[in-house]
């Protein structure tokens, strides 16, 4: 089996790190005024998460793996799927007919503080009746259920070798296959980039990499672990027009590769070649919290996806990195796993479908701001 790219590339990652390091040494700033500089529990971070990447394909493709065989595993979450979906939709319609719910009953008493623990931050009332409670979590399994169905579904129909094996098309073996390959990727990388900031399930995977509030290269190397839980315009396009699986493969590690770099605050500008590529300059804007530098710059190795299609913003104020909530945590199984939980809980607390699948698929804005929203209306 060929070596990822990505891989041999270690040794020149942590080289650069070292270097990086060490210019800043060279040019010291006041403790605490330059985003850039490395904090040690931060790297430590960066690293898991990035040492994690590599090992999550092999862990899902033994969890997961199963589910896209349409085998014993596949039917059974399908059926749950289903019996999920019919039970809440049936609970969602006594619920309504019930108006009293059930809490004069007394019933709505049970289990406060596991309720209170649960929904702390979502929720203000301390107790749910118990039919609602009942709806939301058999809701969240519903939702959670048809969403893996679907992801390990489509990843499995759009897998490079099928696709590529379906197409009478076979461009060959030459540096211009190569090159429309890098190319290719780039282009449906910045779509897909851009999805992981405007679709709320995408955006529970591509946090991850936003976590930091520092910006240094170790920053490039958190990286998530959970892509087989999601959904993406396939690359495997690629394979359709006649691209082996080989160089869309190559590609995909050039491809990270080259956002390595561009992960620090010790390069400022590179002239005129800002006007194409995406630099530093460009990748500390798609970093920022600041309101201007929000879901901008979101191409790869070109930038000029970004003009053509509005998404771009040049560098003028100092961006301010992390979330735009951060969560005050160097853990890396808190890390991946925080936006996937609050957002179950949120479903979980959702009374409608309209609101159960919008935590998923509409923006993360709109979800926070529902969520603030709820909260408000409970005070």
């Amino acid at each position: 089996m060929k070596l990822d790219l990505t891989v041999l590339a270690i040794p020149g990652f942590i080289g650069a790190m070292a270097a990086e390091y060490a210019w800043q040494r060279k040019h010291p700033v006041e403790p605490g005024t330059r985003a850039g500089d490395y904090e040690f529990k931060d790297t430590m971070a960066s690293l898991s998460m990035g040492l994690g990447s590599l090992v999550a394909p092999y862990v899902s493709n033994a969890l997961l793996g199963p589910l896209s065989k349409r085998g014993k595993a596949a039917k059974t979450l399908m059926t749950i799927a289903i019996g999920t979906t019919a039970a809440t939709t049936a609970l969602d319609v006594v619920r309504k007919l019930r108006s009293d719910d059930f809490g004069q009953a007394g019933v709505a008493d049970w289990d406060t503080r596991e309720l209170q623990q649960a929904t702390s931050d979502l929720t203000a009332p301390a107790v749910k009746p118990v039919l609602q409670r009942i709806t939301g979590r058999v809701g969240a399994v519903a939702v959670a259920s048809t969403a893996l169905v679907v992801a390990t579904e489509w990843g499995a129909r759009t897998a490079g070798e099928k696709v590529f094996g379906r197409t009478p098309i076979d461009l060959g073996d030459s540096a211009v296959v190569a090159t429309l390959a890098v190319l290719g990727w780039d282009f449906i990388y910045y779509w897909n980039h851009r999805f992981d900031h405007e679709v709320r399930w995408m955006w529970a995977m591509h946090e991850v990499h936003h976590s930091s509030e520092r910006y240094n290269l170790s920053t490039a190397l958190r990286q998530p672990w959970g892509d087989t839980m999601t959904l993406y315009i396939p690359y495997s396009l690629l394979a359709l027009v006649g691209v082996r699986p080989a160089h869309i493969m190559n590609a995909r590690a050039i491809n990270l590769i080259y956002q390595f770099w561009i992960h620090t605050e010790a390069v400022r500008s590179i002239g005129r070649l800002e006007r194409i590529l995406n630099t530093p300059s460009h990748h500390r804007v798609h970093h920022g919290t600041n309101s201007e530098y929000l879901d901008r710059n979101h191409g790869s190795i070109l930038i000029v996806w970004d003009k053509l299609f509005g998404t771009f913003e040049p560098e003028k104020a100092q961006p301010v990195y992390g979330l735009t909530t951060n969560i005050d945590t160097f853990n890396p199984l808190r890390i991946a796993s925080h936006e996937w939980v609050d957002m179950f809980t949120e479903v979980s607390n959702a009374t409608t479908w309209n609101d159960r699948w919008s935590y998923l698929l509409r923006t993360p804005g709109w979800a926070y701001g529902r969520r603030r929203a709820l909260l408000a209306a409970a005070a």
